[in-house]
């Protein structure tokens, strides 16, 4: 209960995060593009939701589970990719999928991670999610989904907001590069963050492993790109048939806004959508993504995904109750890794949980499902 008095929710360890990180590091973490009005945003349009509280229920214990993807999941919600998470703390790929597994949750793997599908998936447990950026290449491709499966991921996420690279000004400021190269003005930066220098001293700099196996060693591109942009393509409707085709798994689209493209990714043969606006950091024009959603599920019975912007337990709840199926994070995980290492992701897990719970017994609602009832109109 200690950690709940000092850190009771994500904003403390937001906070905290940013004491023990470079410089550099916290902005390639927390940044958006542009202005950053869509990644406030996002956050600004959670807080407009209101939901009815309802009163004389008795006693009761909410059912926090949920049915994704014909799995059972105890919690309504997972964690999101990161490109190169091993930069925001060591081994962080590991500590999040083995924090996933012991939860029972979902952990999603970058394609940009700083750890191969085979150094994490054995880590992951039963809800390893594989997220791909669209290689150009077919035999890597199909090398790449080989891989995945191998390594034991079951569902397939294929990120389609990404046409071309953002520019992510506070990144371009911080003078990181991709990969990372210590620089006298990053190294001054590490110099004050010694809980996260002496993690890094042991494990070395980190790298995209797996695109490396494929572009070979690269340096010196600005923060905003990496070697994955030697690789990949700007998907078409002509690359989502082919990875529907070739992955036998459950296939999630991460980056769907527009109601409009709805039914052509259903009669593709998608088995759940993902609405996102990349947190801001691609597109700063976007709408947030809890504006988006109620629109995508009047189009479909298809289960969805929502990330962006949410600060806790209730934000869940406000998803779930305009329509999303589950909730994945990102940043908060990182947030929590950061600040208190392993042990801060038990904590956030806990944290949600409780959250949930505080929140459902003031709605009166035992279910999730029954959260929707709860959502006011106007």
């Amino acid at each position: 209960m200690i950690l709940h008095a000092k850190y009771p929710a994500i904003s403390d360890l937001k906070v905290r995060a940013r004491q023990r990180l470079p410089r550099f590091v916290w902005e390639y973490l927390d940044s958006g593009t542009g202005t950053e009005w869509t990644s406030a945003e996002n956050g600004r349009a959670l807080s407009r939701v209101t939901l009815m509280p309802s009163i004389l229920h008795g006693e009761f214990a909410p059912d926090l589970g949920v049915n994704l993807l014909g799995q059972s999941l105890p919690l309504p919600f997972g964690i999101g990719p990161v490109g190169m998470s091993g930069l925001i703390w060591p081994d962080a790929e590991g500590h999040l999928a083995r924090a996933a597994a012991e939860a029972d949750i979902p952990y999603t793997l970058s394609t940009v991670a700083s750890q191969t599908p085979e150094d994490v998936g054995p880590q992951a447990g039963d809800h390893a999610w594989f997220q791909m950026y669209p290689p150009r290449d077919p035999d890597i491709r199909t090398d790449m989904l080989n891989r995945a499966r191998a390594a034991g991921f079951g569902t397939l996420v294929l990120t389609v907001d990404v046409p071309v690279a953002s520019r992510r000004e506070r990144q371009g400021r911080s003078g990181l590069t991709q990969p990372p190269r210590l620089t006298p003005r990053l190294m001054a930066q590490v110099a004050m963050r010694p809980a996260w220098a002496a993690g890094m001293a042991k494990r070395g700099m980190p790298r995209m492993k797996m695109i490396d196996s494929y572009a070979g060693q690269t340096s010196g591109l600005p923060s905003n790109q990496h070697a994955g942009y030697l690789l990949r393509t700007s998907p078409d409707w002509d690359y989502l048939h082919w990875l529907r085709d070739a992955w036998d798994g459950p296939f999630v689209v991460k980056g769907v806004l527009d109601p409009e493209t709805v039914p052509r990714l259903e009669a593709a043969g998608v088995d759940a959508i993902w609405t996102s606006n990349h947190g801001g950091r691609q597109f700063d024009a976007a709408p947030a993504t809890i504006d988006a959603l109620p629109h995508l599920r009047a189009q479909t019975d298809l289960p969805i995904i929502f990330d962006g912007g949410v600060t806790g337990g209730l934000d869940i709840l406000r998803a779930l109750a305009l329509g999303a199926d589950f909730v994945m994070m990102a940043r908060p995980w990182h947030y929590a890794l950061a600040a208190l290492g392993p042990v801060g992701l038990t904590h956030l897990v806990d944290m949600l949980r409780l959250d949930l719970i505080a929140n459902m017994g003031q709605l009166g609602t035992r279910t999730l499902k029954e959260v929707t009832t709860r959502r006011m109109h106007g």
